[in-house]
């Protein structure tokens, strides 16, 4: 369970190889929360995609008291328009690139190279170099596909009036002295035959599923390796996320293959937010680069990030049945298409 927690902040940049880049990103001042959103943007999006993905694979729910445990990998795959974005430079006050690149990398960006930001301030009737330092590039280069995933544990258990209800849940685990996150999702999935008369008789199965994610994690900022450029006092990245999903479920569901797929929609916000006091330390330079002074400046709680992710989805997949030992896999079609895969052990 640890390693899932991990592989999911890694995708929403507060992993230890990150972080301090991204702390640094704070030298840009007023421009430090726009060039995070720009750069975090497709991660988010993807995350929230991912996380509304392999809730269910029949549209056939369990009997009174039957349950089933499924595993399933889901992957969203990132566009390569949003492996970058454009930097308009009438967007930011202070800063520039002075390499004349038009675009940055992203965090899902093939591309880990790095793009040098110059940080200028007007002061005494001119405007003054102050600070440079390097945007991060991507993290997806030696991943086999560019895509967000996000492995997943999940209960389901039958109710009565032929209704499941499905649990995700991950225990607020604390690691590394640094990290602490939990996991909480649930999901009704009702079973739509049983008022179409004889039509229930048919391998026909028609549902509806509605479903709720939430994951919160927070990192506490060290301060150190930062040249002395930017110093913390109790510094901590947060990140929260909803997501939530209506789905209406069609499956033809024999002996041993079962055909599932379904039309809906998705919904997701995710706030990003850094916490604590920062100093700044700027030195001041001349037309010739030459250091001519410098100045301190003291922020707090500098960045405070929202994300969306919404919009239509339709989902095709099969399923082979093992007697109670399922495997299954399905493709979903939306802004990030999203595959998923995994196996069942299911009961009555």
């Amino acid at each position: 369970m640890k390693k899932l927690i991990i592989v999911l902040l890694l995708f929403v940049s507060v992993q230890q190889s990150k972080s301090q880049e991204l702390e640094t990103i704070l030298l840009a001042a007023d421009d430090a929360s726009l060039l995070t959103q720009n750069y975090l943007n497709p991660a988010m999006k993807g995350l929230m995609y991912s996380m509304n993905g392999g809730w269910y694979t029949t549209a056939k729910t369990h009997k009174k008291f039957g349950f089933d445990i499924t595993i399933t990998a889901n992957a969203s795959f990132v566009p390569s328009k949003d492996q970058m974005f454009a930097f308009i430079p009438s967007d930011y006050t202070y800063s520039s690139l002075p390499n004349g690149e038009t675009s940055l990398n992203t965090v899902m960006s093939e591309n880990d190279s790095e793009t040098e930001i110059d940080i200028s301030i007007p002061l005494n009737d001119g405007t003054f170099k102050v600070a440079s330092f390097d945007m991060p590039g991507g993290i997806t280069e030696d991943l086999p596909i560019n895509a967000v995933p996000t492995p997943m544990v999940q209960l389901g258990l039958g109710l009565p009036f032929k209704t499941d209800i499905k649990i995700r849940l991950v225990p607020k685990l604390n690691f590394d002295d640094s990290v602490e996150a939990n996991l909480f999702g649930v999901g009704l999935q009702h079973d739509l035959m049983q008022y179409l008369g004889p039509l229930d008789k048919l391998p026909l199965s028609i549902s509806v599923l509605g479903a709720f994610t939430n994951m919160e994690v927070s990192y506490a900022i060290e301060d150190e390796n930062t040249e002395d450029e930017v110093s913390v006092n109790n510094g901590e990245a947060t990140f929260k996320m909803n997501t939530w999903t209506i789905q209406a479920i069609a499956s033809l569901d024999f002996k041993i293959i079962t055909f599932y797929g379904s039309v809906g929609y998705n919904n997701g916000k995710t706030t990003v937010k850094m916490k604590g006091d920062y100093i700044l330390t700027y030195d001041i330079e001349d037309s010739s680069g030459n250091v001519i002074g410098s100045i301190d400046e003291s922020i707090s709680n500098p960045i405070n990030l929202d994300f969306e992710a919404n919009g239509m989805r339709a989902t095709i997949g099969t399923r082979l049945n093992l007697g109670f030992f399922k495997i299954f896999a399905d493709y979903t079609l939306q802004e990030y298409n999203t595959a998923s895969a995994g196996i069942a052990f299911s009961f009555r």
